[in-house]
């Protein structure tokens, strides 16, 4: 018998205790009636109560038995795979139990009361026991595979978490050192091309923008206002570089900014566009950013460069695969041959997904 409450919760799925109480009444009652045909109603009170005090003897018995051999069974076959062999090995210990108590407490009694208890009229009536008592069980089957489902699917989705969890940090990983390297590249060319004061300013912008990301880059959605700000801090760091060759058009109005986006998302999409354009005094690379509808929009007209940097696509895998994770929408992508067009969805904390909505650390 498991007396201790969290053993009892862990082998049997809840705290029994009053379940063996009613539960043992019932049955001894119902037992009762079967083989006394209701002692309390053709017999003395004092009298039904010992006949009832029988019934009692018998279920108790039936009753702990039958509960240590299912948590002994439990322990044995702990897994869902093994439920059937458990429930069929079960049953026959209910069986045998109803007819083993039966057995030696009729012979103990008989030998207490001797020819007053007739013992041999009370196999007539063990089937319906038997059905009672599997009937019973069958509650505490019930409960513990109910319990136990409903541990396996949290622990499923805990797993899922983890998992969704170390697919978005090795993506956030993976922007970020992205990032890194394109600026020290920015940064090699300030310094060959200007003075120590403007590398050192650089640098103090580059500091900032890196306050940013260590900030915000643990959460799976970011405002657009934060994103925005973000995003304009590395285009001056860029316009160190470009001067007034690189135009922005920003056109995000004032409702659209506690919307939601993927965090660097904006960031790696200008990142994206400065790297594979020309971007000159002839050629200026204007980049419009806007809101249409539930989308933010960044496209540019595409000028691509006579000698073409092999493209890994890292920025666009990134930022598609953050989205999908994180609400299951996509991001759109069009290329006319003329114009290069990213859609990000707007979204709301409620579009997480349920699964993933806690990952956030």
């Amino acid at each position: 018998m498991v007396v201790n409450k969290k053993k009892r919760i862990q082998y049997i799925g809840f705290n029994d205790s009053w379940f063996i109480v009613l539960g043992v009444l019932i049955l001894s009652f119902v037992t009762d009636y079967l083989f006394s045909n209701s002692s309390f109603t053709r017999l003395p009170f004092w009298e039904a109560v010992i006949n009832w005090s029988v019934s009692l003897f018998f279920s108790t018995c039936d009753w702990f038995i039958m509960r240590s051999i299912m948590i002994l069974l439990r322990k044995k076959y702990p897994n869902f795979e093994d439920d059937a062999k458990r429930i069929v090995l079960f049953f026959v210990a209910i069986v045998s139990t109803v007819i083993l108590v039966d057995f030696v407490g009729g012979k103990f009694l008989a030998y207490i009361f001797g020819e007053h208890f007739n013992h041999s009229t009370r196999f007539k009536i063990l089937l319906p026991i038997i059905l009672i008592s599997t009937m019973t069980m069958a509650i505490y089957e019930a409960i513990y595979y109910y319990v136990r489902l409903k541990k396996s699917i949290r622990e499923e989705e805990q797993a899922k978490r983890i998992i969704v969890q170390a697919q978005l940090d090795t993506l956030r990983n993976q922007a970020q050192p992205h990032f890194l390297f394109n600026t020290l590249n920015t940064l090699r060319d300030i310094i060959d091309q200007n003075s120590r004061e403007d590398a050192k300013e650089f640098v103090d912008k580059l500091s900032d923008v890196y306050r940013f990301i260590l900030e915000s880059g643990n959460t799976n959605l970011a405002s657009v206002r934060d994103e925005l700000k973000f995003a304009k801090a590395y285009i001056h760091i860029q316009s160190e570089r470009f001067g007034d060759n690189l135009k922005l058009n920003w056109n995000i109005p004032e409702t659209s900014l506690e919307a939601m986006i993927v965090p660097m998302s904006l960031q790696l999409l200008l990142e994206n566009a400065i790297k594979h354009n020309v971007i000159s005094k002839a050629k200026p690379l204007i980049i419009n950013v806007e809101v249409k509808g539930n989308h933010l929009l960044v496209d540019n007209k595409i000028q691509s460069k006579s000698t073409q940097i092999p493209s890994t696509k890292v920025g666009l895998k990134n930022i598609e695969k953050r989205y999908t994770l994180i609400s299951g929408k996509s991001i759109t992508i069009k290329n006319d041959g003329n114009r290069f067009v990213v859609s990000l969805p707007l979204l709301k904390l409620s579009d997480q997904k349920n699964n993933y909505a806690n990952t956030d650390h």
